[in-house]
C-alpha cells in the first residue's frame, strides 16, 4: 500500500483525489488544504485522511511514500524547498514549476540536489489522442517539420481566492496555461527551443471584475510562434472566449510524408445536453501519396472522464508516477522539462510585451 500526502485540495486537488482513488493499493492519508470549504470537500472525497494545517506537519506523518502539490501555482517552488529542507520524499508536482524569471538558480539548486524522484505534472501529454498523435507522429510524417496547436476554451475558472486573475500569482497566462503546450512541442520535436515570437492580451474575460479594488491582469489570447534547434517551427493559438467550439484543442504535425492531427473535446460537464453526447476524440492521418486522410475515433474510458477535466490524463500521469514508486523508470516529465515550458512561456510573454523576438539563450530563459 501506497500512502500519499496532497498539499492543495482546491479544483484541480479534486481531480488528483479522484484519480488517485483508481490505483491499485494507493490511499491518501495526509492533505493540507487551508481552504475550509475545500478542506470539507476533500475530507468527503478521502474520509480515511487527516487534515493538517501545513507543510511541516503533513511531512511529518511517518507513513507517507509520496507527495502531489496542487496548491496556487507560486507556491510550488518554495514548497518543494521546504520538502527538500525537511524529507525529500517523492513528488508530483503539478506545472508550473515555478513563475518568476529570477528564481531559475533556485530550480537549478534543487534539480542539482534533491535525491528523489520529482515528476512534473504535464496532463496533456497523456490525453489518449495526444498520446497516439505523439506515438504515431514519425510515421505519419517522416519527421514533423511544423506543429500547431490551437486552443480554443472557456475562460479561467473561478479558484480559491480567485489567485488565477493575476499575472504575479500566475507567471501569467502563457506560463500558467500554455506550459503544457510548449511541453508538448518539445515533446513531439525532439528539439529545445531557440528564439520565441509572440503577440497577445486581454481581449474580453475579467474586464468587468475587481478583487480589492484590483482588475485582473490575466490575458485571454494568444498567438505564439516557436523556432527549434532541429530547425522545425511550432505555432501556438490560444483564444479564451471560444467555449462554443466542437473541440477544445486541436493538433496538428506536418512533415515531408503527411499530416497527423489530433482533435480533442472540453470537459464533458460543459457540453449542453441539448446536443447530445459529447464529441469523441479524433485522430486523422493524411498522407500525401497516397491522398486520402484516415479518421478513428479514440474513445476514452467513461470512469476516466469522470474522474476529471482532462480526457483521463491525470489517470494516466498518475499511473506512471505510481510505477515510479515501484521502482518502475523514472519520471516521464523531469525537472529541466517542466523549466523548459516555463521559460517558453516567460519568453513568450515577454516578447507579447516588448514587441521583439526572444533569443532564449540570450536573455537568459534557457535551463542551465
Amino acid at each position: 500500500m501506497l500512502n500519499y500526502g496532497l498539499i492543495g485540495c482546491g479544483m484541480m486537488g479534486q481531480e488528483h483525489l479522484a484519480n488517485i482513488a483508481l490505483l491499485p493499493d494507493t490511499r491518501v492519508t495526509a492533505i493540507y488544504e487551508p481552504d475550509a470549504a475545500m478542506r470539507a470537500k476533500a475530507a468527503a472525497r478521502a474520509p480515511e485522511a487527516r487534515m493538517v494545517d501545513s507543510v511541516g506537519e503533513l511531512l511529518a506523518r511517518p507513513e507517507l511514500d509520496a507527495l502531489v502539490i496542487v496548491s496556487p501555482n507560486h507556491m510550488h517552488l518554495g514548497q518543494l524547498e521546504e520538502i527538500a529542507r525537511i524529507r525529500p520524499l517523492p513528488v508530483l508536482c503539478e506545472k508550473p514549476l515555478f513563475t518568476d524569471p529570477g528564481d531559475a538558480p533556485r530550480v537549478a539548486a534543487l534539480r542539482a540536489a534533491y535525491p528523489a524522484p520529482i515528476w512534473v505534472a504535464m496532463e496533456y501529454r497523456y490525453m489518449p489522442p495526444v498520446a497516439a498523435l505523439l506515438s504515431e507522429a514519425e510515421a505519419a510524417t517522416g519527421g514533423i517539420r511544423m506543429l500547431t496547436i490551437r486552443e480554443h476554451r472557456f475562460p479561467f475558472l473561478e479558484k480559491v481566492g480567485d489567485w488565477n486573475r493575476f499575472n504575479a500569482n500566475t507567471g501569467g497566462t502563457l506560463v500558467e496555461k500554455c506550459c503544457h503546450f510548449f511541453d508538448l512541442m518539445r515533446r513531439a520535436l525532439g528539439s529545445d527551443p531557440v528564439r520565441v515570437m509572440a503577440s497577445g492580451g486581454q481581449a474580453v474575460n475579467h474586464l468587468d471584475e475587481t478583487y480589492g479594488g484590483r482588475i485582473p491582469d490575466i490575458w485571454d489570447n494568444a498567438y505564439v510562434i516557436v523556432d527549434f534547434a532541429s530547425g522545425a517551427r511550432a505555432m501556438l493559438e490560444l483564444c479564451m472566449f471560444a467555449e462554443g467550439a466542437r473541440y477544445q484543442e486541436e493538433i496538428s504535425a506536418v512533415g515531408p510524408k503527411g499530416k497527423i492531427e489530433a482533435l480533442v473535446p472540453g470537459p464533458g460537464r460543459f457540453w449542453p445536453d441539448r446536443l447530445g453526447a459529447p464529441p469523441v476524440p479524433q485522430l486523422i492521418v493524411s498522407p500525401r501519396d497516397p491522398k486520402g486522410p484516415k479518421a478513428v475515433e479514440i474513445p476514452v474510458d467513461p470512469a476516466l472522464l469522470a474522474a476529471g477535466d482532462h480526457n483521463g490524463s491525470t489517470f494516466y500521469q498518475h499511473r506512471g508516477f505510481h510505477g515510479v514508486l515501484h521502482g518502475c523508470g523514472a519520471p516521464e516529465v523531469t525537472l529541466t522539462d517542466g523549466w523548459w515550458a516555463v521559460a517558453m512561456g516567460m519568453a513568450a510573454q515577454k516578447s507579447a510585451a516588448t514587441g521583439r523576438a526572444i533569443v532564449l539563450a540570450e536573455e537568459g530563459y534557457a535551463p542551465g
